[in-house]
């Protein structure tokens, strides 16, 4: 007899085809379809609603493939296509006798359960620190001359030339870095950056007080609790002695959490859900600001911006 606790194939078929996901989404109200499913389905159908519990979305959800489910989803239909297979062989070699394939089925699925306790912790686990999320923008004041900032103060990225800008004591003179305009001084925030395409960045945040002259350095001693990439592949993070992070694949979109009271900045792989720092036992004292740094273009390899992503 199976585990009670084993995986119910029906919770990965889409209430619209009633076949597997196929690139699962997520509503804002936490239901799955495939992707192409809720798709049609508001392409030709309005006001736009959940199929399931009928809510109703004032603007058009802008649905991302949900990449945890989707592993799991994957992760299901191959093992039931090994069992399948694994079958038929067993079969084939012994015409006429019944082989019991239980305990080898309850195996796997024990085994996929644990990969899904697994995801699904470090899901709640993202979803409770998104829930801190705040509105972020670029603080034009403090940025280098040389970077250049989208309309909306989202998006931040290195340009060839020096704009004549204002000496203010706010502005970074030497290294291309930016700080967002909201500032935090107790409690606990959140916001997302994308870095796909970057070959090298800095992200973190930093304490009023920082340096904004001359070289720096990115060390939570100088004010600065920080991560970065170069070369393409190389992670760390700006520890009093950097601290390598072995990252494969790196993340496409870095999420940052800070607990101002505990002391925590942490930082996330947000595709994956998962951590991929902390710095704990911080002595905050004073305000904290987002931190950004797109580095040099580099002749236009690292010519993407970093962009502040809403949170969902």
């Amino acid at each position: 007899v199976l585990s009670p606790c084993v995986l119910n194939p029906n919770q990965f078929l889409c209430s619209i085809c009633l076949d597997v996901f196929t690139d699962p989404v997520t509503t804002p109200c936490g239901h799955n379809f495939c992707k192409t499913c809720i798709t049609q389905n508001w392409d030709t159908n309005f006001p736009y609603k959940c199929p399931m519990c009928k809510d109703h979305f004032a603007n058009r959800p802008q649905l991302r493939v949900n990449t945890l489910l989707k592993e799991m989803v994957d992760q299901f239909r191959g093992e039931a296509q090994q069992e399948a297979s694994s079958s038929s062989e067993q079969q084939a070699a012994k015409p006429g006798e019944v082989p019991s394939y239980e305990g080898t089925v309850e195996r796997a699925l024990t085994q996929l359960e644990k990969k899904n306790q697994v995801m699904i912790k470090k899901l709640m686990e993202m979803k409770r620190i998104q829930q801190f999320a705040v509105d972020v923008t670029l603080d034009p004041d403090t940025a280098h001359a040389s970077l250049i900032l989208s309309d909306d103060g989202k998006q931040v990225k290195h340009g060839d030339e020096l704009k004549n800008l204002p000496d203010n004591p706010e502005r970074f003179d030497k290294c291309v870095n930016i700080l967002g305009q909201q500032s935090f001084s107790s409690g606990k925030f959140y916001f997302e950056v994308q870095v796909k395409g970057k070959t090298k960045w800095d992200l973190g945040v930093a304490r009023e007080s920082i340096s904004r002259k001359g070289e720096l350095t990115l060390s939570p001693e100088d004010g600065f609790w920080s991560i970065w990439l170069r070369n393409g592949n190389e992670y760390e993070a700006s520890a009093d002695f950097p601290v390598r992070l072995r990252l494969h694949p790196g993340p496409q979109k870095v999420g940052v959490f800070v607990d101002y009271e505990e002391g925590l900045v942490s930082f996330y792989d947000v595709d994956a859900a998962a951590l991929i720092y902390s710095f704990t036992g911080c002595c905050f004292k004073e305000k904290l600001y987002p931190f950004f740094c797109p580095c040099n273009n580099d002749a236009g390899t690292n010519s993407a911006p970093l962009i502040i992503c809403p949170v969902y």
